[in-house]
């Protein structure tokens, strides 16, 4: 378990992360969402006791990382594939980190298989892709079997059957018991691999539920209705109170509707003899809700070209 407690970093005059407070669960996929700049990488850090706090304390299985001894048997993390000597196989690698840690080298073949990088043990880091070196991180993170474990951003520069391969990966680490906190910037794998979500915004939290109630926080909402009568079906719904809008592109033939549940404007266009050619339920987006929650959090906004 990875708990957090009023966690603060600044940086000079600017706060990184401020007072942060949330608890990552074994036996569960958790994602750790924010915008760039939001503190994601400074809280995984500290966690890990490469960056001291201004101020609170994260604990791993009930104490701060640094009281582990050997680390990588409690803890195993991938933050930055890129930071491993070039000049080194993949296999001296590991080896190094395993005689330091005190685990058995056996586990070297083993992790490399698991990843599938058998055949590239001794070839050189360097000549790797970066999809290799993200398969290198997770094998390193793995190497000593630890309970909980720590991604950030670890399908970068991996092509999809690589990602589909660390989506199974991490469900299977979850349901093995482990502890697994994972932060990326792409929604669809949040939505087919978290359990849970932390998110922050200015190193604050934002929420922390499951991915279902935050998805569901989306005001967008709605439900889809297409018919060829829109100007009157448009009167009938908002005066029963309903929102109504063209859908996007679709003309006025669609319409998004919030404020109604579909039964009801199934009934209100029955009595009104109107004729529906779609009602569809919009499900939760995560992407719409994390975009509207987060609006005030992004630190860098891009503007309109002309």
């Amino acid at each position: 378990m990875i708990e957090v407690h009023e966690l603060t970093k600044r940086y000079g005059g600017k706060t990184a992360v401020d007072r942060l407070s949330f608890t990552v669960r074994p036996g569960q996929v958790t994602g750790f969402l924010g915008p760039n700049g939001a503190g994601k990488s400074t809280t995984l850090r500290m966690i890990l006791g490469l960056e001291a706090p201004a101020g609170g304390a994260a604990t791993v299985s009930g104490v701060p990382f640094r009281s582990h001894s050997r680390g990588l048997r409690h803890v195993g993390a991938l933050l930055d594939a890129g930071q491993v000597h070039g000049g080194r196989t993949a296999t001296a690698h590991l080896s190094a980190l395993a005689r330091s840690n005190g685990i058995s080298p056996r586990r070297v073949e083993k992790v490399l298989h698991e990843v599938g990088l058998a055949d590239a043990g001794r070839r050189r880091i360097g000549g790797f892709s970066l999809g290799m070196k993200q398969r290198l991180g997770v094998a390193t993170a793995l190497l000593g079997d630890p309970p909980v474990l720590m991604f950030d951003e670890p399908v970068n520069g991996m092509d999809p059957e690589g990602v589909l391969w660390m989506r199974r990966l991490f469900r299977r680490l979850a349901a093995e018991g482990r502890t697994v906190f994972l932060s990326s910037h792409l929604m669809s794998e949040m939505e087919n691999t978290a359990d849970q979500l932390v998110v922050i915004g200015r190193g604050k939290l934002i929420a922390a539920e499951s991915v279902r109630e935050f998805a569901a926080r989306s005001t967008s909402l709605g439900v889809v209705v297409g018919t060829r009568q829109a100007a009157e079906l448009t009167a009938v719904l908002t005066a029963a109170g309903a929102s109504v809008e063209p859908e996007g592109s679709a003309g006025a033939e669609k319409l998004v509707v919030t404020g109604l549940p579909t039964d009801r404007i199934a009934a209100l266009a029955f009595e009104h003899r109107i004729l529906l050619t779609e009602l569809t339920a919009r499900a939760p987006s995560l992407e719409e809700a994390f975009m509207e929650l987060t609006a005030d959090s992004i630190e860098y906004q891009a503007g309109q070209t002309r």
